[in-house]
């Protein structure tokens, strides 16, 4: 089965190509983060097979909310804060208010993760890990070529985390027909674990960072949609995949009745299934996926204020550094990386719908499209998911809140 998801993997990959595959592997690379390997591994001790069923809602909404996001953006050939704005003055501000909140509570969420890799691998302090994964991130970004760096960097990462996560689902041994049957059919269903699975794999910023980077690669206009279809499709296809394995991977290791620690589940999972070699794959894997995911939340964080003043584009990377070192410095004085994880998520997940939103009505004005015609099936899909995702946000802030 693993060998049947890599190829499918590789095909996918090897259909795509430059920024296109580039901007599929930050969308994948930011959804598949240290948050989502904690989340997963936190409520599939809960839910059991039956998560299995949360992540199948998750990819249906995933493909709603981003094809829909990245065909409007490319066609309208502006970013998601700029179209805002033109639909009506100040919209845009708003927007970028609430996804950059969103991205600047996931890069907590990612230093969170970076020092806990750092503590699996070396023993230091999570603080100490997080401050020299701060400082080598923002060594990424003062490199001259930004846009060539992120999409070999993001590549070779997303590559390097589902080969590990494959081999672990594969030591662990999982139950695949009762996991398949719980996936379609579930035991038992959880909102809250819904929520917050969507908003930390296609929530808040997630839903934006590949558009932005094709919108940055010059992929744009009616003649590129095909291209902008495989890249959003792609993206999606990636993350489905190390998803269901990671999935796989905990449920192999919680259905033999292994209790996961709770500071740092996820890495009970691998060290169960592959002894220290497989704790330290975690700590690798682990750094892999929060270093990645520090530079997608502030890439595209930053992608979203840069335009509104000259000044700021010209100094993007101080911007993406002070962003970068301020996440750093809140998880120093916070604490608590698991529950910044699960939280983060949870924030993200109240973002999407008012974020696909504004994009979906502004899909409506030819004025600002270029007499671009979105297809109303998509259009329905995308309301779909936003009457659905707001449903189920006001549900799991009801439980939060008892």
């Amino acid at each position: 089965m693993s060998l049947k998801l890599f190829k499918k993997f590789s095909f996918t990959a090897g259909s795509l190509g430059g920024a296109t595959i580039g901007a599929a592997f930050l969308m994948a690379n930011s959804s598949i983060g240290p948050g989502f390997l904690t989340q997963t591994s936190f409520y599939t001790e809960q839910l059991i097979t039956s998560f299995g069923f949360v992540i199948l809602v998750a990819v249906i909404l995933d493909l709603g909310a981003q094809l829909n996001t990245w065909r409007i953006l490319t066609m309208s050939e502006m970013r998601a804060q700029d179209l805002a704005n033109q639909l009506l003055p100040g919209l845009g501000f708003a927007l970028t208010a609430m996804v950059v909140l969103g991205g600047f509570a996931f890069n907590i969420g990612n230093i969170a993760g970076c020092g806990l890799a750092i503590n699996v691998l070396s023993g230091w302090s999570f603080e100490k890990g997080a401050i020299l994964s701060g400082a080598f991130a923002l060594l990424l970004f003062w490199f001259k070529e930004i846009g060539k760096m992120l999409d070999g960097f993001t590549k070779a990462l997303g590559t390097l985390k589902i080969l590990l996560t494959i081999f672990i689902a594969y030591a662990a041994k999982p139950p695949l027909m009762q996991a398949l049957h719980h996936t379609f059919i579930p035991e038992k269903i959880s909102v809250a674990a819904i929520v917050t699975i969507v908003g930390g794999t296609v929530g808040g910023y997630i839903t934006f960072s590949g558009a932005h980077r094709l919108l940055d690669a010059g992929i744009v206009g009616e003649k590129k949609i095909r291209q902008v279809n495989k890249s959003a499709v792609g993206g999606i296809v990636i993350s489905t995949i190390m998803r269901f394995v990671l999935f796989l991977a905990v449920v192999g290791v919680v259905s033999k009745g292994v209790v996961l620690d709770k500071n740092n589940p996820a890495a009970t999972v691998f060290e169960f299934a592959a002894g220290h070699f497989g704790l330290m794959l975690f700590g690798v894997l682990l750094w892999f996926a929060a270093i990645s995911s520090v530079v997608g939340a502030a890439y595209t964080s930053v992608s979203f204020f840069k335009t509104f003043h000259p000044v700021i584009q010209k100094y993007e990377r101080w911007c993406i550094s002070v962003f970068i070192i301020l996440s750093t410095f809140i998880f120093i004085l916070i604490g608590k990386p698991k529950e910044l994880l699960i939280y983060a998520g949870v924030v993200n997940g109240f973002i999407l719908p008012l974020a696909l939103a504004v994009v979906l009505i502004a899909v409506t004005k030819k004025r600002l499209m270029k007499n671009y015609q979105h297809p109303l099936w998509m259009q329905v899909s995308g309301w779909i998911v936003v009457a659905l995702m707001g449903a189920m946000s006001g549900m799991a802030l009801m439980d939060l809140m008892k």
